[in-house]
């Protein structure tokens, strides 16, 4: 083997650190590769692997004098366009839950036995069996076939609608033009391009100087809107059909029946799949198949999970997001590695402590980070995280970065075992802080202290809360000083005159400060409920706990017993809800307050719920409204706000300035909005 030295340009030599440093992840790297293939076992994931190497590679460019030949480096190892016609679809499209794990996977399986058992006399769950696909990572495409014959092809869009792309899809080999029979009918597949044109493709386009393609779907989904369909011929994708979602005759009986018949049919059919007779046999295949994901042609996810009989998926049915009879069964998270340069404690408004780890910026799941949680105290002592030392991170779609192991062999000699402080800068009076009953999290000691008393009026007016227009922190910060605002209630009796005393007000902003506060007199059930800053309740419990009582008198009336019997909530927040609402001094606030303060009942039905189940991202400047208060109406529609696009999201709601996620929206084929486009579904 030839090894090519170029002499180093670099001016600076390598420090003492950075020799240290590669030959510590020389070693490592090698420890691991030997793990994964002599004693086929691994001890970190391989996209952590992964980063080692790229990082070993970025010091062994930067000191090219340091490659050895012994180096591991040295190994040879959807936007809806107005081009395009939009399609309504005749049978609604939907999406699959998410799950993690087995736990997911066995809750699953028990929310259909209760199902089945509270709407079914004649089904038995305990004979269910369970049909495994793979979950190809392309787009959903749906063909429409009458007498037998091409009709319509059209993207998911926003499962009501999509684009008519029949122009681009009759260009792929494996979608047939004529069936095998003469039937009518709706099928849906995945359009993927396959890793070997994926390659072909990037090769094309780094040569003509053009920007390379993130990974297969993103180009499948880039290809299927190209304009020029001679384009979509040359990249050769290729569609697995996997659903009859109607047909006129021949009803299969089975989810492995109607694969067969499709095969019949003369529709390209993956045809890795197995029937497996219980929630043990679908984990053990789950496992096989991510052991051997990377031996595809193609990208996949993880497996779509479906119950076998149709009869019983017909019982089962859907809820407002997804079907009740099957479940999308990820793979693990997107991992890499970086390094920990401090631990910083926040305050939360309700006094809990949360470590969190600062790292040196790293690109996870399509972001950068820079922070993860740590979660606890107890969970820094598990991990054994100090500072200096190079971690795992872990991070799938919108959910917050997290640390989730400690690679011990590439620790600094000098470090020492991170102690949990006994008092926080930021919790109020002396900064004592206590374990919180019954749970491992940290919380202040002193939660009246009048720092968090400014902390929860700070959130009482914020954005996610009341949303009052120019009462910031500062102001609240000043007014409670002044002690003109000891809670709540007292924000909305502030007189002008009040106002004008404060250093910096004259006559139009402090009459534009009443204005607001005289604006936010009537709020939503749900931005109330979050104002309250009730221990463990969010935005999305808030709306939770409106979907289901409707009302605050009804939430106040509740018991530990109905709110536990939830989905979402648990014994010990439950437990929280009920003691926060009992307690003397929090019940005089919420009185004193709905004295000035009309909270709206919350009104929900299916024919407003049409976002239901869509998760839409919001960047840029809106013209007239807030990202707020867009997130707002997303979730009064049923529909979940995230804060990252992924192949997960269904629309990006773009105002001015959209910057980096307008790109990736486009480049996954992910529907586009406009404001006016959300005014629409008012």
């Amino acid at each position: 083997m030839r090894y090519n030295v170029h002499m180093n340009v670099n001016a600076s030599q390598p420090t003492k650190q950075e020799i240290q440093r590669l030959k510590d992840l020389k070693e490592t790297i090698n420890y691991h590769r030997y793990q994964y293939h002599v004693l086929d076992t691994e001890e970190i994931s391989e996209a952590a692997l992964d980063s080692l190497k790229d990082e070993l590679k970025k010091l062994e460019r930067k000191y090219p004098e340091l490659v050895t030949p012994d180096s591991p480096t040295q190994r040879v190892a959807g936007a809806v366009l107005d081009v395009f016609e939009k399609v309504t679809h005749t049978v609604a499209q939907w999406s699959f839950d998410d799950g993690f794990n087995k736990d997911d996977l066995e809750q699953f399986k028990r929310r259909a036995d209760n199902y089945l058992n509270k709407n079914s006399k004649n089904l038995k769950t305990e004979y269910i069996e369970f049909l495994c696909e793979q979950k190809i990572d392309g787009l959903k495409v749906i063909l429409e076939y009458k007498n037998g014959v091409l009709e319509t092809a059209a993207t998911r869009g926003d499962g009501r609608v999509g684009e008519n792309v029949t122009v681009n899809a009759k260009t792929i080999n494996t979608i047939p033009l004529t069936l095998n029979k003469p039937v009518s009918g709706i099928f849906e597949g995945e359009i993927f391009m396959p890793k070997t044109s994926f390659d072909t493709l990037n090769k094309k386009r780094k040569k003509a100087g053009l920007e390379l393609f993130a990974n297969p779907r993103n180009a499948a989904a880039g290809t299927m809107r190209q304009l020029n369909s001679s384009v979509v011929a040359e990249r050769n994708l290729a569609c697995f059909v996997y659903d009859i979602a109607q047909i006129d005759n021949d009803v299969p009986n089975s989810q492995q029946h109607e694969l067969v018949m499709l095969e019949e049919l003369g529709f390209y059919v993956n045809k890795e799949r197995k029937l497996c007779k219980d929630i043990n046999g679908v984990w053990d295949y789950y496992q096989k198949q991510g052991d051997k994901k990377e031996t595809f042609n193609y990208w996949i996810d993880g497996l779509v999970v479906k119950i076998n009989d149709i009869e019983t998926q017909n019982v089962l049915g859907y809820t407002g997001k997804s079907p009740r009879f099957a479940i999308a069964l990820k793979f693990p998270a997107e991992q890499t590695t970086t390094i920990v340069r401090g631990i910083t404690l926040q305050v939360g408004r309700t006094g809990v402590i949360t470590p969190v780890a600062e790292l040196d910026a790293v690109s996870v799941a399509g972001t950068t980070v820079r922070r993860a949680t740590l979660h606890n105290a107890e969970e820094i002592e598990r991990l054994d995280v100090r500072i200096g030392d190079t971690v795992i991170i872990e991070k799938a779609g919108d959910i917050i970065p997290k640390v989730i192991e400690v690679v011990h062999t590439l620790r600094p000699k000098q470090t020492k075992r991170y102690v949990f402080p006994k008092k926080v800068v930021g919790c109020g009076g002396d900064g004592s802080i206590e374990k919180v009953p019954g749970q491992v999290a940290y919380r202040c000691v002193d939660r009246t202290s009048g720092d968090m008393a400014k902390r929860k009026l700070h959130y009482f007016v914020s954005k996610k809360a009341f949303d009052i227009d120019g009462l910031g922190p500062q102001i609240i910060n000043t007014l409670m000083d002044e002690q003109l605002v000891t809670e709540p209630a007292d924000i909305f009796t502030l007189t002008k005159d009040q106002v004008l005393e404060l250093e910096g007000f004259k006559e139009k902003s402090a009459d534009n400060l009443i204005q607001g506060i005289a604006e936010k007199k009537t709020i939503s059930l749900p931005r109330f409920i979050t104002a309250l800053s009730i221990d463990e309740v969010g935005e999305e419990t808030a709306l939770l706990l409106s979907q289901v009582f409707r009302s605050f008198e009804a939430i106040q009336n509740t018991s530990v017993e109905k709110l536990e019997a939830i989905t979402g909530i648990g014994p010990i927040m439950a437990q929280n809800i009920i003691d926060w609402l009992h307690d003397k001094k929090n019940l005089s606030v919420i009185k004193n307050l709905l004295k000035h303060v009309v909270v709206e009942d919350f009104s929900q039905n299916k024919k407003t719920l049409v976002l239901s189940g869509k998760t839409i991202v919001i960047t840029g400047t809106l013209p007239t409204r807030s990202r707020d208060e867009a997130k707002d109406i997303i979730r009064r529609l049923g529909g979940k706000s995230g804060s990252q696009i992924t192949s997960n999201t269904d629309y990006l709601l773009a105002g001015e300035k959209a910057g980096s996620k307008l790109k990736k929206a486009q480049e996954l084929g992910i529907t586009i909005w406009s404001e006016s486009d959300l005014n629409d579904l008012l």
